[in-house]
């Protein structure tokens, strides 16, 4: 099969087009033939700091993480799908576990489910690590029916999909955005959008929250932001984060009796341990898609699997607006 592959990592890594072997179905596994992958912020931090991450893979490596395909072999002991089924998942990509920058994956079948009927593949490909984050932040912080949720990045990959998920559980949802094409995302997505260029947390704490804060805050910028988010947060309120790799001071947390929630959805891949719970929440995803409330917005850009380094680029020049999605051009 055709695949993309790393040889060297670095900030100079390039992708190089190589014929490998077709991985055949193994047990507790699907071979899929994959129709689309989306480019995640990890993705690039692997090709560009290699082992100086523990879950990159050894080199040559084949990267990509997110997918969406057909079924065209089931291995033992599989049960719930068929050959011919259109599927999604996150399944690649790091530690031993090859990626999705190719013709097919051998996926393990508790890191897939049944992709949602109304989105397209390429829509599809676009949801599932992104998908699984921000449920999995939501849910863990607890977010009922009548909250007011406040989302920060909410026009990032992580972030206009939570946005679309405390929706569809019934929260009033806001949204922090840098600037005009951001903030325009956000109310078309249906929260109410706050520039953070120019509104301070106490202002719009003040505005939406009557000074109380936000009962649940989802963060999908992390460092420094971090800090906003403990003060935009209401007394024992709860903070969910994606990217907690920071130090920061936890006095305002202390006094505010808050509860943090780091979410680092690669767990499941990385230690193989509990790995069926994403495919209960890619299955819940995609029941929550074909009921209208959740679409991946998607850059206006395209890629073919040859194009995977310029595919990179473009999510790395933060000039796109949605996810990168790359295409298997067969």
């Amino acid at each position: 099969m055709k695949a993309m592959l790393i040889n060297q990592y670095g900030e100079e890594a390039v992708f190089e087009s190589a014929e490998v072997e077709t991985p055949t179905a193994s047990p507790g596994h699907v071979l899929v033939e994959i129709a689309a992958s989306s480019v995640n912020t990890v993705d690039t931090m692997i090709r560009k700091l290699g082992k100086e991450l523990p879950l990159s893979p050894d080199n040559p490596a084949i990267l990509g993480m997110d997918f969406a395909g057909t079924v065209k072999a089931v291995g033992e002991g599989v049960t719930d799908y068929s050959v011919g089924d259109e599927v999604y998942g996150c399944a690649g990509g790091l530690a031993d576990l090859p990626g999705t920058l190719a013709q097919f994956i051998n996926a393990d079948a508790a890191l897939v489910a049944h992709k949602p009927k109304n989105l397209s593949m390429r829509e599809a490909a676009a949801l599932p690590l992104v998908a699984i984050t921000a449920y999995e932040g939501l849910v863990r912080a607890g977010i009922t029916k009548g909250q007011k949720v406040l989302v920060h990045g909410g026009s990032g990959g992580v972030g206009h999909v939570a946005l679309q998920l405390a929706k569809h559980f019934g929260a009033d949802v806001f949204s922090t955005g840098g600037g005009d094409q951001q903030t325009q995302l956000i109310a078309e997505l249906g929260a109410t959008a706050i520039n953070y260029k120019t509104e301070s947390v106490a202002d719009y704490v003040a505005t939406h929250t009557g000074g109380e804060g936000f009962d649940v805050v989802f963060d999908s910028v992390g460092g420094a932001n971090m800090a906003k988010s403990f003060e935009a947060a209401k007394l024992n309120g709860h903070v969910a984060s994606t990217v907690a790799l920071c130090e920061l001071d936890l006095s305002t947390a202390h006094f505010k009796g808050l509860s943090l929630h780091v979410v680092f959805m690669l767990i499941p891949m990385l230690h193989g341990h509990g790995r069926e719970a994403h495919a209960e929440i890619l299955r819940e995803v995609a029941r929550i898609a074909e009921a209208g409330d959740l679409k991946p917005v998607l850059d206006s850009e395209r890629f073919a699997l040859a194009d995977a380094g310029a595919a990179h680029a473009r999510l790395e020049s933060g000039q796109a607006m949605g996810k990168v999605v790359i295409e298997n051009d067969g």
